[in-house]
């Protein structure tokens, strides 16, 4: 035992002798500190959000929430903000009921006013079922989806184990799920999860769709054609404001007889600009679409692609899009998607990637998609996870991320 520790245990018995209950409180938390965090773990599940097996688990959420709104669900917080490891507050005994209501704290964590290690884990597994950022740090984010009724939650789930219900059937062999409130994209195989992507999805006003699709072909280095919707929203109102975005951004102007023009010749303050056809060169560092375009056939003219605009994968609010799906580490998607495809091997990526050619590589056999909208569900060796109504399609009143203000990145438009 090292002097430190040795002289810690003698202030706490000193402690103890003063004051039982105090001594009781900072001995709990020194435990804590070294084996708290480790009490209450967040299971990685490799079951498909679309599968009998999160079906059945979720009805039986439904149960259980059932149960806690009929005990009287939990009351609304009201906590002070920065609250972290250390902090002292008898708000903390409000946060340690709330999350033993939903079982992210063991009720054997005591009762001290110390936001400890068991606190911090248990923040950290609220936020990590609920889409946000899992720092264990009391956030304004965290406190208002704690603040989410018993009631809603409840309704969630079963509305959801409808939607659910509809996708038991044979999904196939291999298939892509994208969840558009969770902004996440997982690939399937023999019923379990192989890989799981953060994902960028459609703003509330560009909804990204609910639809069922098959991936026929990679595109590698693709040329980006703006949609015309775009043109209007965002290049027009851009231009105004950069003269050189074009330029900058590799964008070139056509018009319908094939001629190349030059952006000065534009009267960017009508709407000339709509009649041209727009379209950005290859480049996965400028292109809209980076790299690659995942070819998905569908009659709302959207797919799924790379992006240079890799920050965003790091925000917990990824609604950011036209309507299309931009996936994180595409490298791996698109490994997984060409493995029966003879020829295109990881190597064989990696050799295209670095050569920046233009290249198609279509898939052997067609892989399903199914472009989903799920806000609360659960897996057998998981968690019950919740995510916000962000399209407002559950019907139950915006859910408290939904009114987050979007921001767009600066040097790519919307896709």
């Amino acid at each position: 035992m090292n002097l430190s520790r040795r002289a810690f245990l003698l202030s706490a018995a000193a402690a103890a002798a003063a004051s039982p209950a105090l001594a009781q409180a900072d001995q709990a938390e020194w435990a804590q500190n070294y084996d708290g965090a480790a009490r209450v773990r967040v299971p990685r599940s490799n079951t498909p959000i679309l599968s009998r097996e999160a079906l059945a688990t979720t009805e039986e959420m439904v149960e259980r929430y059932r149960d806690i709104v009929a005990r009287g669900g939990w009351q609304p917080l009201s906590l002070p903000g920065g609250m972290k490891v250390g902090t002292r507050s008898p708000a903390v005994l409000d946060l340690r009921r709330r999350l033993i209501v939903e079982g992210d704290l063991d009720p054997s964590a005591g009762a001290s006013q110390i936001y400890d290690s068991y606190v911090e884990a248990g923040v950290r597994r609220f936020q990590s079922r609920h889409g946000l950022g899992a720092t264990g740090l009391l956030n304004t984010g965290t406190v208002a989806a704690m603040n989410v009724p018993a009631e809603t939650r409840m309704r969630q789930l079963e509305l959801n184990a409808v939607r659910l219900r509809s996708y038991s059937g044979n999904l196939g062999h291999r298939y892509v799920i994208v969840n558009i409130p969770a902004a996440l994209v997982e690939t399937v195989e023999d019923g379990r999860v192989h890989t799981r992507h953060a994902a960028g999805v459609g703003k509330i006003d560009r909804q990204s769709p609910v639809m069922n699709a098959k991936i026929q072909a990679v595109n590698f280095n693709p040329f980006w054609t703006v949609p015309a919707s775009i043109i209007r929203k965002d290049l027009i109102p851009k231009m105004r404001k950069e003269p050189s975005y074009l330029t900058d951004n590799k964008i070139r102007i056509f018009n319908s007889a094939g001629q190349e023009l030059r952006p000065e010749t534009v009267n960017w303050n009508s709407d000339e600009a709509t009649r041209y056809m727009f379209r950005q060169d290859p480049g996965g560092e400028v292109n809209s679409m980076g790299f690659v375009r995942i070819n998905i056939p569908n009659p709302h003219g959207v797919y799924m692609h790379d992006t240079p605009s890799k920050g965003i994968f790091g925000d917990d609010f990824r609604f950011v899009s036209s309507g299309c799906v931009r996936v994180q580490n595409v490298r791996d998607y698109i490994t997984w998607l060409l493995k029966d495809t003879p020829g295109w091997d990881r190597h064989r990526i990696e050799e295209v990637f670095a050569a920046g050619s233009r290249t198609d590589a279509p898939l052997r056999e067609a892989v399903p998609v199914y472009w989903t909208y799920v806000t609360a569900w659960a897996a057998p060796d998981g968690l019950v996870q919740f995510r916000d109504d962000i399209y407002n399609k559950d019907g139950l009143g915006r859910v408290p991320m939904a009114a987050r203000q979007q921001v767009e990145p600066e040097n790519e438009l919307l896709n």
